[in-house]
């Protein structure tokens, strides 16, 4: 599987100085929800070591090894998805930019690269999320002036017309997952509380299938809550509980021990990184077959892939003929931090060279 159009071989000439923009919400890495964030620390730890310098812009507090700008002295957690602080983080991180001496910038922000254009440093923009509709309308706007990064092919086949620079597969530092062969009964789902993720949907599978599930995920914001209350709350019971937003320690420990982890997304996601989590755990996944999902799960080997919601109580009992090790290997190969690391470096060089 490869993670970048770029020939398998390339490797940068150089090493190179990095400065990387974060969104401003979330402590890098975060303490608990915060994909993004995780990730992208990981990454950034891998460059260094790896012989790049590297800066990083982001809000609050910075526990990796990049130097660092802050725009925000806490990160507006409580304020996700409003306007000013994105606004207000993206200029205070491009007057960093200004003075900083670097070879390229790779922005995971979404304001941040409006101030590509006219920029001789060249930006490397990741899409984290949907290509299409209003959010694609602004990667055509900008397409021009960055390189734009893809973290899956169904999200590129979603948005063809796009100048995609590359793939580059999201990833987790398999190391620091810990591998459990032996499987308690329960089912797991993890998730933001919100219908595309489809808590709902995996309570009821889990029902079906006769089995307890445990969930957890992020509950903060109000269209979050009213979810919630609407559709998870009610369907609660002694064999549906959820147990709040998990940090990285018991979330390990939650994947590590189910039977298999849920993921009954409605919307094409275009990367659903729980899913390699619980994998690198050796924990299978049964999931629908949305957005990313085929390129992530190997139907029968490291879990199941179904159209059918109806399908998947099935699937899950079937779940435990899934190898454990099969998971965690599948993770190692394509889906680990090394992987994505040198993804980037192929996109970074690039990049530079063709400035």
């Amino acid at each position: 599987m490869n993670n970048t159009d770029s020939p398998p071989n390339l490797r940068p000439a150089r090493k190179l100085n990095i400065a990387v923009a974060m969104p401003p919400w979330f402590d890098v890495p975060p303490e608990a929800y915060g994909g993004i964030e995780s990730l992208v620390a990981d990454l950034i730890d891998a460059l260094i070591e790896r012989g790049h310098e590297v800066v990083m812009l982001g809000a609050g507090t910075n526990r990796t090894r990049a130097e660092f700008r802050r725009t925000y002295k806490k990160a507006p957690s409580e304020r996700i998805g409003q306007t000013l602080p994105e606004i207000v983080h993206a200029a205070w991180a491009n007057r960093y930019l200004d003075e900083l001496d670097v070879d390229v910038i790779h922005d995971h922000s979404f304001a941040g690269p409006l101030a590509a254009r006219g920029r001789k440093v060249p930006t490397i923009v990741t899409a984290h999320g949907p290509s299409t509709g209003e959010i694609g309308s602004y990667y055509h706007a900008i397409a021009p002036d960055v390189s734009l990064v893809a973290i899956s092919d169904s999200q590129r086949r979603l948005a063809p017309d796009l100048p995609w620079a590359a793939t580059v597969h999201n990833a987790v530092k398999g190391a620091n997952f810990t591998f459990r062969e032996q499987k308690e009964d329960h089912v797991l789902f993890v998730g933001r509380m919100n219908p595309e993720k489809g808590a709902h949907l995996a309570i009821e599978a889990a029902r079906e299938a006769g089995r307890r599930i445990l969930l957890a995920g992020k509950l903060s914001e109000p269209h979050e809550r009213d979810y919630f209350d609407a559709e998870v709350k009610p369907r609660l019971g002694d064999d549906a509980e959820f147990v709040g937003e998990a940090d990285t320690s018991a979330k390990q420990e939650l994947y590590g021990a189910a039977h298999c982890l849920v993921f009954p997304i409605c919307w094409e996601e275009p990367f659903g990184l729980v899913m390699i989590e619980a994998m690198a755990c050796g924990t299978p996944v049964v999931a629908l077959r949305r957005g990313s999902v085929p390129e992530v799960v190997l139907d029968g080997t490291t879990g199941y892939v179904r159209d059918d919601p109806a399908d998947l109580p099935a699937a899950i009992n079937e779940a435990g003929t899934i190898d454990p090790a099969a998971c965690r290997r599948h993770v190692e190969e394509n889906f680990d931090l090394a992987v994505m690391t040198a993804g980037y470096e192929r996109v970074y060089a690039q990049a530079y060279d063709a400035a």
